[in-house]
């Protein structure tokens, strides 16, 4: 039997709306920091919802990969229902992690002692991350049913669900914005508004495609061998890890720039900074469960899902240069962010040394895709290893040796980190593909 040739076209209209999806979630940091920026005490504000969010996404971390997983490992009811439980004992298990760094002591040893923020901040941080609380675990169930969807060819639905999360989102900051609540908490407490919505939109989406998951296999001569949750353990402990290691990246950034020069400017503006160029990492981001759910059971469809990344990143890091290194990025980030001048000033080199972040996201995400669908790994927890030691590395040269700016530092650290992860992960990668040749 000939194999359906998968064409761009295919490609596009299955990627887009998770490519669209990613795009809307973007637009969640710049949309937030324009309202906190707006409000009284900016620069306090932005500073505490920054951190905030970094801790909250190193909380989170164990489960973002669920997306990944759920979108491979979902074949049937057995499957399902297996890994439906496991994100439950996920999910359980970060919440009471947030909680325990909630409590006061652990706080503010983290955030006076470690990261050394002054008690203002500190005092706005830890009450953000409070509204954050819910955040987490609402993440691990929406990336568990959108995973499910995407396994059935449902990504419009993925998309749909976005629109809910932004729309309550808007609803929620618009409220505490004329409440005139510190900035921070009205950025934490939209985020937590709209994932909360998002996830709930999600499982009633999921229910058309669960149908047909959840249906009696036809009495035939396949016989499909159940996965074990040692299976799920080994498959997913390699991702979690990645993750972990990966947003652990967010604090230590914090942590460095809690100790460079221009300080507070730096930790005001990077989540500006991070919300411009996240829109750019969006459509990588969105391209790794396109890759896993059409490689195709004998991983026939690599070449064009290879051709189709390597046309992506031209694109998106020619995307940023535009905004970079023209006057758009005094427009983006005073007028539509709202910084101050002062702070836009702090903005311009970062953005500049990021251009090609956006091109080595799509690169690891490729590669991490392929090695995903052949259940491989363990490899990507070492190119994370590899990633995050390169970025304690060059915090350490640039902020301690060299006295950078902390948002330049942080911008070094970024992309010399994904290079060197994309470089690590090759030979992985090169002997999967040559496996699949084989096969």
């Amino acid at each position: 039997m000939k194999t359906a040739v998968l064409t761009p076209k295919k490609i596009l209209t299955f990627w887009y709306p998770l490519a669209a999806s990613w795009l809307m979630m973007s637009v969640e940091g710049p949309f937030l920091a324009a309202i906190i920026a707006r409000l009284p005490e900016p620069k306090f504000n932005l500073a505490a919802y920054g951190v905030a969010f970094s801790f909250a996404l190193i909380v989170e971390s164990p489960i973002i990969m669920l997306l990944s997983a759920s979108t491979a490992l979902c074949k049937d009811s057995d499957a399902y229902y297996k890994l439906r439980r496991f994100t439950i004992i996920l999910n359980t298990a970060i919440t009471l992690i947030m909680l325990i760094v909630l409590l006061p002591p652990v706080f503010h040893y983290l955030a006076e002692h470690l990261i050394q923020l002054p008690h203002n901040i500190a005092k706005l941080t830890h009450t953000a991350l409070l509204l954050l609380l819910p955040w987490p675990a609402a993440i691990g169930f929406r990336r568990f049913y959108q995973g499910v969807l995407i396994r059935h060819g449902f990504t419009r639905r993925v998309a749909y669900g976005t629109v809910v999360r932004l729309t309550s989102m808007t609803a929620g900051a618009a409220a505490f914005y004329l409440l005139k609540v510190p900035g921070a908490y009205v950025g934490a407490a939209a985020l937590s508004t709209g994932v909360l919505c998002e996830s709930i939109a999600s499982r009633l989406m999921v229910r058309g495609a669960l149908k047909e998951l959840l249906r009696p296999p036809a009495t035939d001569n396949t016989i499909m061998k159940p996965i074990s949750y040692g299976f799920i353990s080994r498959f997913y402990y390699p991702l979690a890890l990645m993750n972990i290691l990966a947003m652990g990246v967010h604090p230590m950034v914090t942590f460095f720039m809690g100790k460079s020069r221009f300080s507070i400017e730096s930790l005001a503006v990077l989540p500006v900074v991070n919300s411009l160029f996240f829109i750019f990492r969006s459509f990588g981001l969105s391209y790794t469960e396109v890759v896993i759910a059409l490689l195709g059971e004998k991983k026939e469809h690599y070449t064009p899902l290879r051709n189709f990344a390597l046309q992506m990143t031209a694109a998106v890091s020619g995307g940023l240069a535009l905004v970079a290194f023209t006057p758009l990025a005094q427009i983006w980030f005073h007028q539509v962010s709202g910084l101050s001048l002062e702070l836009t000033e702090f903005t311009y080199l970062p953005v500049q040394l990021l251009v090609f972040l956006p091109a080595l996201t799509v690169s690891i995400n490729f590669q991490r895709a392929v090695l995903v669908a052949v259940n491989n790994t363990i490899p990507i927890s070492w190119a994370t290893v590899v990633e995050v030691g390169t970025v304690i590395c060059v915090l350490y040269v640039t902020i301690h040796r060299l006295d950078f700016i902390g948002v330049v530092a942080a911008a070094c650290a970024y992309v010399l980190s994904l290079l060197c992860s994309n470089i690590y992960l090759l030979p992985s990668h090169f002997r999967a593909v040559r496996k699949m040749n084989a096969e």
